[in-house]
């Protein structure tokens, strides 16, 4: 158990990450679409954001402690810092690169929270998983529209 909650905690940093990185390119973004990816990014980390809590309770039940400094996050994250500012359309490909990791990453959480009988948390990041397919298919159409 003391590795799925370690795991849990590299699901949370990550998570956090990606919720950051979103709000990076949300602030940054700029070109002829600016207007849709800077809501497109906000819906993203709003949204993120808004799981942060839930994730972190999720954890304590578990009996794990939640990481709650920059530096823990910084250590646990899967999610890469992006440090310059990118064109829109790599924006858009970073962030659809990170959500299909996360959503990897919790569909293997999910597998071993089923396993441990924790359904609760399972319902959790299942609904985590989701929501990364979706952001996934909100980037991937967004490029299709650049591309075209």
């Amino acid at each position: 158990m003391d590795k799925f909650i370690n795991q849990l905690k590299i699901a949370f940093a990550s998570q956090y990450s990606f919720a950051l990185k979103a709000q990076n390119f949300h602030w940054n973004v700029t070109g002829p679409d600016f207007y849709q990816y800077h809501k497109l990014f906000e819906t993203i980390y709003d949204e993120v954001y808004g799981a942060i809590d839930d994730f972190a309770e999720n954890i304590r039940k578990v009996k794990g402690y939640t990481p709650a400094s920059l530096q823990r996050f910084s250590t646990l994250t899967a999610v890469d810092d992006e440090l310059e500012v990118l064109p829109a359309e790599a924006m858009v490909q970073e962030l659809l690169h990170d959500a299909e990791k996360m959503q990897e990453i919790m569909k293997h959480l999910f597998t071993q929270a089923e396993g441990f009988g924790e359904n609760g948390l399972s319902n959790f990041l299942a609904d985590r998983q989701e929501r990364h397919e979706f952001y996934g298919w909100w980037l991937r159409a967004s490029l299709k529209a650049v591309m075209n």
